[in-house]
């Protein structure tokens, strides 16, 4: 502990910090220093404490999914569907005393967690949440725990793959829980997204966490402001969305189920043809402004609720975004057109719903467009990495970070062209440091390098290179059906072995996460002191 009043002679600080650990005084009557040295005892890198607290919020999450558990129950009970109300309740039970063993010990006071602490919170509350909302798959389809911890992670990441089939004579309470699954792992990602990442520098992340600090514009006055509205949005858009399905032709289960997959960009339907089964255009086009809805940033829809008509227009994400949507979908209706024998009305919904779901990594399809040709099918995997805005819910590597690099690229070009100008690299209106500019780079390569790693062990197991490759993009990226005969829009992931299962329920895990904010616990200097 010290005090500085002046500039003290850098020979005199040495000397004095090598004095030894014991508790000591020194003044330096030059420059009005006074130093107190004390030994310091280094912290465990996970006090009690601190342990307490996490359990506790872990805790709160758990009985918040128990209770989530009772509208299952009750659309059982509306449907005169009795056969898995038992298994409910007891899956319920289980998550609900769970949850309270961790919240009695209570919050420890005057305890703040660190950044390192939110590493192991954001993952361990990933991974419990996880293990327990797969009790219902577990107890009522008869299923091993591989399948139902991986369509368990696949409904909370919103990732979209499956391990189920006969959807169309599922038991509705099963329906509404996997929907239910995406819906809360949609606003539990956007809570991540905008308060978390940010603080933990995560991929460049920090571009926007001044949307919530007081150096940016006044989106909100403070934080719990941010959250209400961003929760009054996502589920006035889940409201209004089930509302457009249920008008455009879908039952009103139907259309709940459709508006909370399409708004978490999740991809679960309620029926094995996916969208396919609604032969309706209102349909599909509602499904498309949903998904997009979903797939722009949040904090923007609190910021027009604030009076910033233009906050959308304005974004430099948005604008990336809807540009790309729409070069995508006129070059690829005009190739679909031309290649086969329908409309081009036709052809537009029907590229325009699978783009947007790819794109938008959602996961619904209208028909098997993995048979369209091989031009779609290589256009369909590159759009899989892409994704939707940061502060969404979509996957994907983000817009954004694409137009960061295509920013330093053109910098760097230009560099080259003149290498005596200052040339100033902006986003958004913030200058991107070296610090963005590095955690973008390494984001982006371990993103790329797990997708190889993951591809690389599944084809150790005998999947086949179309199916190995897909599934790891797909899942790390959340878009949910890979690409083939397979894992397509037209098939599911149940044939793959138990390994197979269990690394891609990890890479939806990395994907969701950010990757690094995984990682980082895997670095032994983490559980150091």
């Amino acid at each position: 502990m010290f005090t500085v009043n002046n500039e003290c002679d850098g020979q005199f600080v040495t000397s004095a910090l090598a004095a030894g650990p014991r508790r000591r005084r020194f003044t330096c009557p030059q420059a009005q220093v006074e130093w107190r040295l004390s030994s310091h005892q280094p912290e465990p890198v996970m006090s009690l404490p601190t342990l307490r607290i996490i359990g506790f919020i872990i805790g709160i999450f758990l009985i918040t999914l128990a209770v989530a558990m009772i509208v299952p129950m009750a659309t059982l009970v509306i449907y005169d569907r009795f056969e898995d109300l038992r298994e409910f309740l007891w899956a319920s039970a289980i998550t609900f005393i769970a949850g309270l063993a961790l919240v009695v010990p209570g919050r420890p006071d005057n305890v703040q967690l660190r950044p390192r602490d939110m590493y192991m919170l954001t993952v361990s509350s990933w991974i419990v949440v996880c293990i327990f909302a797969a009790l219902p798959f577990l107890l009522t389809q008869h299923i091993s725990y591989t399948d139902s911890f991986f369509e368990s992670m696949s409904g909370i990441t919103a990732t979209g793959s499956t391990v189920l089939s006969h959807l169309d004579s599922m038991s509705p309470g099963i329906l509404i829980w996997r929907s239910m699954l995406h819906w809360l792992g949609g606003i539990g990602f956007i809570g991540m997204a905008v308060a978390i990442l940010p603080l933990l520098r995560i991929g460049g992340m920090r571009l926007f966490q001044t949307e919530s600090s007081d150096r940016s514009e006044k989106v909100m006055p403070r934080s719990h402001m941010v959250a209400k509205f961003i929760v009054l949005a996502y589920v006035g858009f889940t409201a209004l969305g089930s509302l457009a399905f249920w008008a455009a032709g879908m039952s009103l289960f139907d259309a709940i189920n459709h508006a909370m997959s399409a708004i978490s960009t999740g991809g679960f339907s309620t029926s094995d043809l996916s969208l396919a089964k609604w032969p309706q255009p209102a349909v599909h086009w509602v499904a498309i402004v949903v998904m997009i809805l979903g797939s722009l940033p949040f904090t923007l829809y609190v910021a027009t609720l604030r009076g910033n008509r233009k906050a959308l227009i304005k974004d430099e994400q948005v604008q990336g975004l809807i540009g790309l949507l729409l070069v995508t979908w006129l070059v690829m209706t005009v190739w679909y057109a031309n290649t086969t024998d329908l409309p081009w009305t036709e052809a537009l919904r029907h590229v325009a719903l699978n783009v947007t779901s790819v794109v938008t990594t959602t996961g619904f399809a209208l028909g098997d467009y993995s048979l369209w040709g091989n031009f779609s099918l290589m256009l369909f995997f590159y759009l899989g990495f892409i994704g939707g805005c940061s502060g969404s819910t979509a996957g994907g590597v983000k817009i954004f970070r694409f137009q960061v690099a295509y920013i330093l690229l053109k910098t760097n070009l230009n560099q080259l062209i003149h290498p005596r100008a200052v040339m100033k690299q902006k986003y958004n209106g913030h200058r991107l440091d070296d610090e963005i500019v590095r955690s973008i780079l390494t984001f982006s390569f371990f993103f790329t390098i797990t997708i190889c790693l993951i591809a690389l062990m599944l084809s150790l197991l005998g999947l086949d290179w179309m199916t190995a490759l897909t599934g790891a993009a797909s899942t790390v990226s959340g878009v949910g059906p890979g690409l083939g005969e397979v894992i397509g829009p037209a098939g599911n992931f149940s044939t793959l072995p138990d390994a197979a299962k269990w690394i891609l329920s990890g890479g939806m895990l990395l994907g969701r996460l950010e990757i690094i904010t995984v990682l980082v616990l895997c670095v032994p200097a983490f559980w150091r002191h």
